[in-house]
């Protein structure tokens, strides 16, 4: 009996240190993750430079679970092509639209940059874990958080929420399973005013609403009247017929666009010639 208990333990200890090994590989952390039953809210994980807090339930949480990032090439790869067009970013101000849980707020605050965020984020869900996020990287000095969604008034909009990609919710349903809700709606240059910074401060504007760009730019025409850097998730897919005055107003601003679709090289387009029969992808714009 003792010999057969002494075996039992080494055959533990063995799985033991196969599981382990086996669930910090790629394939090992993505079947973890995706197994973890409902009543798992939360991981804290160390992404190297920074730790993060996530639900394993949401597309963006199980992302950065399996590759210690979500999307941060984005930010590197937008911060290499600003340098080589020369536009001026260090000691300015970054305004984040859409700031999730905070991964490209994160990313770009370790990039040493700017000299403060504002980063506004109307989902509830996600603001309680941007906010834990900020906090644990010690950037709460640096970085300021705004609950509410861009608009063009004061107020509350109805919101739907995705129940499998946080990422995904937006003031446009897209699912009929969203759950709507109210969230808080401010102009995005009284919020600037309330925290003190001045338009002119402003050197990059990152947004990532889905959908809600049209009603956010307009809630900002200061910046894009000043030709302030524009990066967005641009989604034609949600604009239906205010697609092509959108593209036209910010052709009216801005005299350079660069287009950042998957699997094909950035290319620079004229601002009218933004394509529209793309469903969505990523644009930048620059005076």
């Amino acid at each position: 009996m003792a010999i057969w208990k002494a075996w039992k333990k080494r055959l533990a200890k063995g799985r033991d240190r196969w599981a382990r090994r086996f669930f910090e590989t790629r394939l090992g952390r993505r079947m973890l993750v995706q197994s973890l039953p409902p009543r798992v809210l939360e991981i804290t994980t160390d992404c190297g430079d920074h730790v993060l807090t996530f639900s394993p339930h949401d597309y963006i949480g199980r992302k950065v679970y399996r590759k210690g990032h979500f999307e941060r090439g984005a930010v590197r790869r937008l911060r290499a092509l600003l340098e080589a067009e020369k536009v001026p970013l260090a000691g300015t101000v970054l305004l984040e639209l859409g700031g999730n849980i905070g991964t490209q707020t994160i990313y770009w605050a370790r990039e040493d940059l700017f000299s403060r965020i504002l980063s506004m984020e109307p989902d509830p869900r996600n603001f309680a874990l941007l906010k834990r996020n900020i906090r644990q990287n010690g950037l709460a000095d640096r970085v300021a958080l705004v609950q509410a969604a861009a608009g063009e008034t004061e107020g509350v909009i109805d919101f739907f929420q995705n129940p499998d990609n946080h990422g995904k919710s937006s003031a446009l349903r897209s699912s009929a399973k969203d759950r709507k809700i109210e969230v808080p709606v401010r102009p995005v240059e009284a919020v600037l005013a309330e925290a003190g910074i001045s338009p002119d401060a402003v050197g990059l504007v990152w947004m990532d609403i889905e959908g809600y760009e049209p009603v956010a730019c307009r809630s900002m025409l200061s910046l894009l009247k000043r030709g302030v850097p524009l990066y967005m998730e641009f989604s034609p897919a949600f604009y239906g017929g205010e697609a092509e005055a959108f593209r036209a107003e910010l052709a009216r601003h801005y005299r350079r666009a660069f287009l950042f679709i998957e699997d094909e090289p950035v290319r620079e387009v004229a601002p009218g010639a933004v394509p529209l029969d793309r469903g969505q992808y990523d644009l930048l714009l620059l005076a």
